[in-house]
């Protein structure tokens, strides 16, 4: 995605990570896109899959996944499967956020290449003691449930929301780095988006047979 200096595109939630957070909410959000109250909506994720802890992983304890699943392969058909069954939503390929900042009733998020538009951002990268965005770096402390050795760390939030329209998840919301826990704190992180795009009402996204 190429974007010129002058054109900012605007998202109604852009996604920051690739990993089992992110890719479930991106891929729970774009099953939404027949709700009414999810009708049009510009959805992008930052894939920021470089240094995903998943890369190097190998799944034989997940529900639904083959045994011998290796991350590399996870991550790989994550992407398909997003672009496969939900093309409608935008994946930033080669991108690194470095900035987010709220301004003038929106979110602007700035990577080394582009900066973009959104009302709701999920921040879902890893929880390395690297972590270095600009303007989230208040809300950083030490990870609460990990080895205090591993030096990892978590963004202060409140049910998975850090400020205003901001929402972290996975392993970086102060959760154990289980595979299942961060896509569930991915998907709890999108039936919020969801609950406020319907005026508050609680909305989740279920595929049926009948």
């Amino acid at each position: 995605m190429n974007l010129t200096q002058n054109t900012m595109k605007t998202y109604n939630t852009l996604i920051i990570g690739g990993g089992a957070a992110g890719m479930s909410c991106a891929l729970i959000l774009g099953s939404a896109k027949s709700k009414p109250f999810a009708e049009n909506k510009e959805i992008g994720i930052i894939m920021h899959q470089k240094a995903s802890a998943l890369a190097n992983g190998v799944f034989n304890n997940v529900l639904g996944l083959a045994v011998g699943t290796t991350g590399k392969e996870l991550l790989e058909n994550g992407k398909n499967h997003l672009a496969t069954t939900y093309p409608h939503i935008t994946q930033i390929e080669k991108e690194k956020v470095k900035k987010i900042e709220q301004k003038e009733g929106v979110i602007i998020v700035t990577t080394n290449k582009n900066s973009y538009q959104a009302n709701n951002v999920v921040v879902a990268v890893g929880p390395s003691n690297l972590f270095k965005i600009e303007g989230l770096m208040d809300f950083v402390e030490p990870h609460q449930q990990l080895p205090k050795a591993k030096e990892r760390i978590q963004l202060k939030n409140k049910n998975h929301l850090v400020s205003n329209g901001i929402y972290v998840a996975g392993v970086l919301a102060g959760w154990r780095s289980q595979f299942a826990i961060a896509a569930g704190s991915g998907a709890q992180v999108v039936t919020d988006i969801l609950t406020k795009w319907n005026n508050g009402n609680p909305a989740m996204v279920h595929d049926s047979l009948f």
